[in-house]
């Protein structure tokens, strides 16, 4: 052979090694990734044609396919959009969202806990059902959570966020402004294209779920992981007096902009306060002091045992991490310690240190996704509710329950109390660090005090048209508490 062919030869065998190599590649090592991915046209196509599972409250769908008499055979609706849009999120040619998406497997009938159902289904010639997603959450507290955002008026952002202390179950999830997922899910693609690009633009951000994806100053919510981590250092209880004080200017600061006060609550003012009186009144003066006297580092600790800093839910996503600063120097852990600086929270993370505390100082790990269900309703798969840290002593939260029921009872925190019941709650009242724009509102609590059913975090990120002086926890926050923790108690 001569030189010329013997190089073309090798040429030509270098091309389709590579050509398998290629093949190889994408068949075996990409083939799930690429299966799973959004833009996977046939894939999505395939999946039209085929019947959806249900997502399920209270055995109620939120979430279907019914059938229709275009090419796609089946349309995915939602029968109570704006209210459960944050948790159900969307199914779409183009992408899919919420516990759409990270159920897919379940719901499209792929996933391995349906290979009896699809195996039975290809013997009988049958179409592949999708199997069904029963959520941890209880109606008549998502309409209560939902309502009560409404009421406060049109173009409100906020978030409620409610779950059960002993298991950690979310039993509400509403978030505003919302969206309705029904105009995602259409078979109209040009339709579902522009429906999209015009919610993606909106600043008002209604395709975001404010209760897991939205981290804002928790203010004096805060205070609460203040207070524990000053009763686990041993050197204070409920029943103990604390510094405070009409000011305090914070360690290596001078001026205005190191200087801490209490907003004219001139319960405060003296030098030593009962720590029940400190709460109850949110006194800057003291928490920024017991930060301080407690210690970075500490402080740091105490926020991780109740989950900022960490990833902890797993069947609904993506879920933005709370903050807690690393290395703050002394006036930066003052200012940590009533929740500004860097502190940022969600408010599920705000509802986990509430149900932290009403749980006997355990957190326990959030779940959405209670059962996953065959289409004939054979359970397939239970969440086991599991521990996610001890975040304080069972005597440091009772001592933190008492300074909460005090709140309720006698301070800032009183709009959420209920008649009967006793409620242990916190305010909170956190700056924008925005110049003109108004503080965002705060109310974190559960009920009963003595056997706790519910937590609850409500945060307000803004109320257009509203005085920035009538911006309050407990002015705006604590009804809708009220009305959230009746719904599971009652």
């Amino acid at each position: 052979m001569n030189k010329p062919i013997r190089t073309i030869s090798i040429f030509c065998m270098v091309l389709f090694l590579a050509l398998m190599a290629n093949a190889t590649y994408l068949q075996y090592w990409q083939a799930d990734a690429l299966t799973k991915d959004a833009r996977n046209r046939r894939i999505i196509q395939e999946a039209f044609s085929r019947e959806r599972g249900a997502i399920l409250v209270s055995r109620n769908p939120v979430a279907e396919s019914v059938e229709t008499d275009d090419e796609y055979k089946f349309q995915r609706t939602y029968p109570q959009p704006f209210k459960y849009a944050p948790i159900t999120g969307w199914f779409s040619y183009y992408s899919q969202t919420g516990i759409e998406q990270s159920q897919n497997d379940v719901l499209s009938g792929d996933d391995s806990r349906l290979f009896v159902t699809r195996l039975v289904d290809l013997v009988n010639g049958n179409n592949t059902e999708g199997g069904r997603v029963s959520l941890t959450i209880d109606p008549a507290a998502q309409t209560a959570a939902f309502d009560g955002l409404r009421a406060l008026g049109d173009d409100v952002q906020g978030a409620v966020v409610a779950i059960e202390p002993s298991t950690g179950k979310v039993l509400a999830n509403a978030s505003l402004p919302t969206y309705d997922p029904n105009l995602l899910a259409s078979h109209d693609f040009a339709s579902v294209s522009e429906n999209y690009d015009r919610l993606n633009a909106d600043p008002a951000k209604p395709l975001l779920n404010r209760g897991i994806q939205t981290t804002l100053p928790p203010g004096s919510t805060f205070k609460l992981v203040t207070a524990a981590a000053a009763i686990e250092s041993g050197n204070w209880d409920a029943s103990s007096t604390v510094p405070a004080g009409a000011t305090y200017q914070l360690p290596e600061t001078r001026g205005p902009t190191g200087l801490i006060d209490n907003d004219g609550r001139t319960q405060c003012d003296p030098k030593q306060v009962p720590f029940e009186v400190a709460m109850e009144y949110s006194c800057n003066t003291t928490f920024a002091q017991l930060g301080i006297e407690v210690g970075a580092e500490a402080m740091l600790e105490q926020a991780e045992a109740f989950g900022f800093n960490d990833h902890y839910l797993d069947d609904l996503g993506p879920q933005a991490v709370s903050v807690y600063p690393v290395g703050a120097n002394k006036p930066q852990t003052g200012q940590a310690a009533i929740g500004q600086f860097d502190v940022r929270a969600t408010p599920l993370q705000m509802a986990m240190v509430a149900a932290g505390i009403a749980n006997g100082g355990v957190v326990m790990r959030p779940y959405y996704v209670d059962e996953v269900q065959s289409a004939d309703l054979d359970i397939l798969d239970k969440t086991t509710p599991s521990e996610l840290s001890r975040a304080v002593s069972a005597t440091t939260a009772n001592e933190l329950t008492k300074l909460m029921v005090a709140t309720v009872a006698e301070g800032t925190a009183s709009p959420g109390a209920i008649a009967g019941v006793e409620v242990a709650g916190k305010t909170g009242t956190a700056q924008s660090g925005v110049e003109g724009k108004p503080p965002y509102a705060w109310y974190v609590s559960f009920a009963p005090a003595d056997d706790p059913q519910v937590a609850v975090a409500v945060m307000i990120e803004s109320v257009p048209g509203q005085d920035t002086d009538e911006i309050a926890g407990g002015l705006l926050g604590g009804p809708i508490a009220k009305a959230v923790m009746e719904a599971v108690i009652r």
